[in-house]
């Protein structure tokens, strides 16, 4: 047990603490939601953690749907066959239960049932989220069970275009959930593969909102100390699935990268972005293979201030020693160093590369990136994480 117990009301309002949970319905009812449809992933919906959760809420009287058709990176099938559940349940929120697939899609879910306009129509794109009906948009309870996307202080969803195999990000407002119960021991026993993903996965989000152009004082602070919890306790937790104490500081690390990162994000999650849709691979491992070989091709931009960050984490030698520090923590976990230790058979032609090359840099996240990431930079920087050098 930990006493890591709290609520905050930054960004949204979080109900942080072990065994949180059991607050469900009196969260539901604080926020207008009489009939929620509970939104998982398909694996999550078999393990006891979500009986144990439903039963809280027919306990409590509260009627309520299961959808839990959701792909590890959301596809435009599940999210319309998730509204078909919505509307024929006649549900009136979305409790999105689980990992950053589940949270985005159970936004998503909750943002689109009742729009008239498809769902594209309302990418990230300017002031494109003007066009929605904000009087339709379900509430949102958001309850993760990982440590990585930060999706539940969110207020935007991913989801995978199938005919482009391109990943958009769809964004409103009142996408941001109106609670979230964040509870550690949620996250117990999380496999050490999806522990260390996700938690590359904050820690990239810190890392580059840290590093994104711009004038976000706060931003940065909120990164930062993000990216020390990361260090301190994401070994911890994935050599101990039942270390509260790091497990709860890696979900507010989570919440903090996702914080963060209304300033930014930048060639990590561009480059990751193409992996995922073309190989369904896991994001943050993904980041995690990409975090040192975007690191040293920022190197002229963001040279000072990672000099800053390494001194605020007692990491000597400025930049080359938190670069070293990167690499170390991935070794430590087991992270694979190249694409190809990371995506069985990974042999791309010239032809997939450039594929790949054109994609990252038309991603809405390549645009925070602090040095321009052409698509000769791109085509170059596959080329190094498929060969290791750096």
């Amino acid at each position: 047990m930990t006493n890591l117990v709290s609520k905050w009301n930054y960004p949204t309002t979080v109900r942080f603490g072990a065994g949180r949970i059991k607050e469900l319905p009196e969260v539901l009812k604080e926020v207008g939601i009489s009939n929620p449809l509970f939104v998982t992933d398909p694996g999550l919906a078999k393990l006891p953690v979500v009986a144990s959760t439903l039963k809280l809420l027919t306990e409590a009287g509260v009627p309520h749907g299961v959808f839990s058709d959701v792909k590890p990176n959301p596809v435009e099938s599940n999210l319309y066959a998730g509204i078909e559940v919505f509307k024929s349940g006649k549900h009136d929120g979305v409790i999105a239960f689980g990992g950053g697939s589940a949270l985005d899609l159970g936004k998503l879910i909750a943002f689109q049932a009742h729009q008239s306009r498809p769902v594209w129509d309302f990418e990230d794109i300017g002031d494109w989220w003007t066009r929605a009906d904000a009087s339709k948009i379900a509430p949102i309870v958001a309850v993760p069970t990982t440590a990585g996307t930060g999706s539940e202080v969110g207020r935007a969803g991913v989801l995978t275009h199938e005919a482009s195999h391109t990943k958009k990000v769809i964004f409103h407002p009142k996408m941001m959930p109106a609670i979230v119960i964040a509870d550690a021991e949620l996250t117990a026993g999380m496999p050490p593969f999806i522990t260390i993903g996700t938690g590359m996965d904050a820690l990239a989000h810190c890392l580059e909102a840290y590093c994104a152009p711009g004038y976000h004082p706060m931003a940065d602070g909120v990164a930062v100390e993000g990216i020390r919890l990361v260090f301190e306790n994401l070994a911890k937790a994935a050599a101990n699935g039942n270390d509260l104490e790091a497990r709860a500081h890696m979900m507010s690390a989570a919440a903090m990268g996702a914080t963060a990162f209304q300033k930014g994000l930048g060639a990590i999650h561009a480059l990751s972005h193409p992996i995922g849709a073309l190989y369904d691979t896991h994001h943050g491992m993904t980041n995690a293979v990409f975090m040192p070989y975007v690191l040293a091709f920022n190197r002229p931009a963001v040279e000072d201030r990672i000099n800053r960050l390494a001194a605020y984490l007692g990491i000597e030698g400025g930049f080359d020693g938190f670069a070293a520090a990167i690499l170390k923590l991935r070794k430590d976990l087991n992270v694979p160093h190249t694409l190809g230790e990371f995506i069985k058979d990974f042999a791309p032609d010239d032809a997939r590369l450039d594929l790949l090359a054109e994609m990252a840099i038309v991603d809405p996240t390549s645009g925070g990136n602090p040095v321009k990431l052409t698509k000769e930079a791109a085509l170059a920087l596959y080329r190094q994480s498929m060969d290791g050098k750096l």
